[in-house]
């Protein structure tokens, strides 16, 4: 454990005795969240037009909206990791979507610090973490779940969650609209169908139906007498569930709404400009929200969380910059970093081969996505709507006050090079500070760190060259022209992870890729690491020979056996396998044959290697 930390032990006796010393002086907060899933600032008080939000409204009234404020990730399970940690997922090894890891010894959830503190923690009731447990977390989480339940006089900390605005209920039908889809506003990425303007009425019906769900919380605190002792946040756990803001991280799907109110017996709480009915400009983020409520209730911020709290007794610097990821969704790989100041958004994006909507079946249940992309097919989408459909340039830029729907892509832009270049140096020195692992393959994530942890391994340089790493990853996704055989170097290098981005580098290129780094290639369809060879496998198979595919056909058919090599190699090769396309059809009855699933991957997982086999054999016919 480092030594910065305090040990469990020593922190809890800490903890209460700060606890009992506080109640002989003062009273302690009691603090409730109110979340909701799959939402962005579509509410009245942020000044949607067509929101029905009176409730949420009403809270603003009392409290502040801050208008910057952002989940890390654009999806449930990574962006919840990231609360409960205080810790960037990227670092903990727990970005990709339903994985599992765990953190170190002596780094605790948060509820575990409260609780020691003496606070009642209750949860109602969504979890989806990507992390285990770390000791008892929660006094209670269930639908049951209530700051009822505590000892009398008890400080609690209590979760409502509501599910009812997630994308699964966007596209439920039967429903009867109550939003007027003709009042609707349709972003410039979207199709204006008739499909489009039912789904984005339905989110707001569905808000409208949370708003209340809402009030009634609220009212059981009025009830209780609590109110007046009661700090109350709301928020959402990232943006829209509608497809490209869920999942990916652009401002439309890491903004949410946060309202925060403090009643005047806490506002020694809050920060200088705190005004109710007000709003700030600050830049918060999930990376903050668990150092904040420490903050809030008189305890310290362990120093291993990476975020700032923004109220509390522990107040510190407002920062400059936000910063959000993309990892693997579901069943499809991809590797996106952004980071925002107040007005512009950075995009990296290290897999531009990749198309933005890789087919996601979960995502493909909403009308939105199937109606957009049956308009691609048939040609009929302006420039803006096309893009989702096609490959990824390397680096997006794109003024927010300007352009808040984020379709003008100014990273070519000479009037703002050195925005660009700000940003980018900032994403990149994020990524060496935390030593992000998110920049190795997944199974080299878990293989590296068994009998450890992702984050003791990211650490550890000699188990994770970082820099090495990092570096070989920007050139290998810069694309910059005739830059292929600048990677081939990295093919002998001694750690894999390197070997890996020179073969996706060479991937990225196409054609040219290939030629320029064939014997590399070649070469790599036998190294050691599965992923490496994944990667020069989808290279050769789509830009090589003929001999070149059949080798290459043979080397994924093997690494797809999921019971055999485990769920993320074998997502990794079904990947490359659905990409070949045509030329995956003289194996298209192994593929059939493959295994359905990992019977060793966490449970939540289970069904990604059998979407991709389901949707590579359905192209093939």
């Amino acid at each position: 454990m480092p030594s910065s930390m305090f040990s469990r032990r020593a922190f809890a006796g800490a903890a209460l005795g700060a606890g009992v010393a506080c109640g002989a002086a003062k009273a302690r907060p009691n603090v409730l969240w109110i979340t909701s899933e799959d939402i962005g600032p579509h509410i009245g008080a942020y000044g949607d037009r067509v929101a029905v939000t009176p409730n949420l409204d009403r809270l603003a009234s009392r409290g502040v909206i801050y208008r910057n404020a952002w989940s890390t990730a654009p999806v449930c399970a990574p962006a919840r990791t990231t609360i409960i940690s205080g810790m960037y997922p990227q670092a903990t090894g727990s970005e990709h979507m339903r994985s599992m890891t765990s953190l170190p010894p002596g780094m605790l959830m948060y509820p575990c610090y409260l609780r020691e503190a003496g606070y009642y923690v209750s949860n109602n009731s969504k979890e989806d973490y990507n992390l285990e447990y770390t000791g008892k977390v929660w006094d209670e989480s269930s639908p049951k779940a209530h700051w009822r339940n505590r000892r009398p006089g008890q400080p609690f900390f209590s979760i409502f969650n509501f599910t009812i605005t997630h994308e699964s209920q966007i596209r439920r039908r039967p429903h009867t609209l109550i939003h007027d889809p003709r009042e609707v506003r349709v972003p410039a990425y979207h199709p204006d169908t008739p499909e489009v303007r039912h789904d984005w009425a339905q989110y707001h019906d569905n808000i409208t139906t949370m708003d209340k769900q809402a009030a009634e919380v609220l009212s059981q605190l009025e009830k209780d007498g609590l109110a007046g002792d009661t700090i109350v946040f709301f928020y959402g756990d990232h943006g829209s569930g509608m497809p490209r803001s869920k999942r990916w991280p652009y401002n439309s799907g890491l903004q949410v709404p946060l309202i925060v109110h403090i009643p005047e017996k806490f506002r020694h709480l809050a920060p200088k400009d705190y005004r109710p009915g007000g709003e700030t400009s600050r830049l918060v983020g999930f990376i903050d929200l668990a150092p904040t409520l420490l903050s809030l209730c008189g305890i310290q911020p362990p120093a291993h969380m990476q975020g700032h709290a923004f109220l509390g007794e522990f107040e510190a610097p407002e920062q400059p910059l936000l910063y959000g990821f993309r990892g693997r969704m579901d069943e499809r790989y991809d590797l996106v970093r952004s980071v925002r100041d107040k007005r512009y958004i950075y995009i990296r994006n290290y897999m531009p081969h990749r198309i933005y909507g890789q087919h996601i079946a979960y995502m493909f249940e909403t009308p939105t996505t199937q109606v957009w992309k049956d308009l691609y097919d048939q040609g009929k989408l302006n420039a803006a709507q096309r893009r989702f459909w096609e490959t990824k340039p390397s680096e997006e830029l794109y003024d927010l006050e300007k352009d808040p729907d984020e379709v003008n892509n100014l990273a070519g832009s000479a009037a703002h090079r050195e925005i660009l270049e700000r940003l980018r140096k900032a994403q990149q020195e994020l990524a060496l500070r935390i030593r992000d692992v998110g920049f190795l393959p997944e199974d080299e994530i878990h293989r590296r760190s068994k009998g450890s942890t992702p984050y003791q391994m990211g650490q550890d340089e000699s188990k994770y060259p970082a820099g090495r790493v990092i570096r070989t990853a920007e050139e290998a996704a810069a694309l910059r022209p005739g830059s292929a055989g600048g990677l081939l170097p990295a093919f002998k290098d001694s750690d894999s992870g390197v070997r890996y981005w020179a073969a996706m580098g060479l991937l990225m290129r196409g054609a040219e890729g290939v030629k320029s780094g064939r014997a590399q290639l070649l070469q790599a369809l036998e190294d050691a690491s599965p992923s490496v060879r994944v990667a020069a496998a989808e290279a050769l198979g789509r830009y090589g020979n003929e001999q070149e595919l059949k080798r290459a056909l043979a080397v994924l058919l093997e690494l797809a056996n999921a019971e055999k090599q485990g769920a993320y190699v074998a997502m990794a090769a079904l990947n490359a396998l659905d990409y070949l396309d045509e030329k995956a059809r003289p194996v298209k009855d192994a593929i059939a044959a493959l295994p359905q699933a990992d019977p060793n991957a966490p449970a939540r997982a289970q069904g990604y290697v059998a979407n991709l086999l389901k949707k590579t054999l359905s192209d093939l016919r």
